[in-house]
């Protein structure tokens, strides 16, 4: 049976070959363990926070597996709040298996994925909040889910939500003195307004939870217009180098290309499509559905028309998540559209102007500052819900929906009840060793 007290060993560091490995070994004995596989100073009697020089041994033979660095935690000052030893090693697969191999025969036993972070939780080393902040951090592929990640990490999302709490606390306190105790004259509060303020506190968190779902998982950007309107150009002006084959013969590109970039911090998938036009060229005509229906699933769409020439009519995009761009600008305008931002691939004109309402369109006017993770906004949500119910009840119904706000925001850090399936899919997606 296994317990949250086993001490418990696992590879840090990625798969593969590097300069350096880290094995951790956490939990109840780990520094009696650790003393059975260490040649050098005694683990035992090291201060937490230093390192010292020795060697990796089998207990069995006394052969020395490989020479490293030993680093202590005392408990409670720990990533997980145990007795934490952390084995520096050389990055061999080799020497990394044979470690683990002699902590397992020492006494430790196996992590599962993000044991030492739920262990930390448990401990009350993180709240659920942070705990899934840490996942965020590790899979951080761009700038922005980095910094969302780190700020929840460090609980800038918690206090916020705990603040919320504390309010509808307060609230909930003053209303159950009226109902209980109407003749000790207990002045009532205005309950529409503080619930309105904290509704409008959770409607902003919620407004960020597309950017925070594009800076975790990318985005897709999808180029669309007619042949030879500069869509090839304009993609290759975004990357800052030649991806696109640029040809002034219509109907060059008929298939999609794509091209990674990262612009505001946010990982984005940049596609370059075929020409949109009508053709009885069979497989040119394959290009141009296939071109639409990549806009229909694009996160963003930037529709691009050739400025220099008669406008054209633009063909059917999901325009509430469509940009529209007239290109050549560095060329006389044959048309002028306020609702189209003017850019020259050629000169770089407008190209800042246009990152702008590229930024805007992915990051809102909020900024994207805040990760929320699925599991988040559906409390999230919860909680919106029961804040717009309490607006139209009478006091003494308006307690028991503010009861059902207050849990909602107390499992979004893990507090009150938090079924155990929720806890658990959390961590389910963490790696072995963190």
């Amino acid at each position: 049976m296994r317990s949250l007290r086993d001490p418990i060993c696992a590879v840090a560091t990625p798969p593969g070959k590097g300069a350096i490995g880290v094995v951790r070994l956490s939990g109840e004995g780990a520094l009696e363990i650790a003393a059975r596989v260490w040649r050098g100073k005694d683990p035992r009697g090291l201060k937490g926070g230093r390192f010292t020089l020795g060697e990796v041994v089998d207990p069995k033979t006394g052969e020395a597996i490989d020479q490293a660095l030993l680093l202590v935690f005392r408990a409670p000052r720990s990533y997980t709040g145990e007795d934490l030893v952390e084995f520096h090693t050389h990055g061999s697969p080799a020497v990394l298996r044979r470690v683990l191999e002699v902590l397992l025969e020492a006494g430790a036993r196996l992590a599962g994925p993000g044991e030492f972070t739920f262990r930390a939780y448990m401990n009350g080393k993180l709240d659920l909040a942070q705990a899934e902040a840490v996942l965020a951090l590790v899979e951080a592929e761009g700038e922005l889910a980095r910094r969302q990640a780190l700020r929840a990490l460090e609980g800038a999302f918690s206090r916020k939500i705990e603040a919320l709490e504390q309010r509808l606390l307060d609230l909930l306190a003053h209303i159950q003195a009226l109902l209980d105790y109407p003749e000790e004259g207990v002045e009532p509060l205005e309950a529409e307004r503080t619930l309105r303020e904290v509704l409008a506190e959770v409607e902003a968190l919620l407004a960020q939870a597309r950017t925070s779902r594009l800076a975790q998982k990318g985005a897709r950007l999808a180029l669309i217009g007619a042949p030879n309107a500069g869509k090839s150009s304009l993609l290759n002006a975004l990357l800052g180098y030649e991806r696109a084959l640029v040809s002034p013969i219509p109907g060059t590109t008929r298939d999609y290309l794509e091209a990674p970039l990262e612009l505001f911090g946010i990982p984005l998938v940049a596609v370059d499509t075929a020409g949109v036009r009508e053709t009885e060229d069979p497989v040119e005509r394959m290009g141009v559905e296939r071109a639409l229906g990549i806009a229909e699933e694009a996160d963003l769409v930037l529709y691009v028309a050739d400025r220099s020439l008669p406008k054209p009519t633009p063909p059917p995009l999901p325009w509430e998540r469509t940009l529209k761009v007239a290109t050549k600008a560095d060329l006389p305008p044959a048309w002028e559209d306020p609702a189209f931002i003017p850019v020259s691939s050629l000169t770089g004109e407008g190209l800042d102007r246009l990152k702008e309402a590229l930024k805007e369109a992915l990051l809102g006017k909020e900024g994207g500052e805040v990760l929320l993770t699925e599991r988040q906004v559906e409390a999230l949500l919860r909680a919106r819900e029961r804040l717009k119910e309490a607006l139209g009840l009478p006091q003494d119904l308006m307690g028991l929906a503010l009861e059902e706000v207050l849990e909602a925001l107390a499992s979004l850090r893990g507090e009150g009840r938090v079924a155990e399936a929720v806890v658990a899919r959390v961590f389910q997606n963490f790696c072995v060793g963190k």
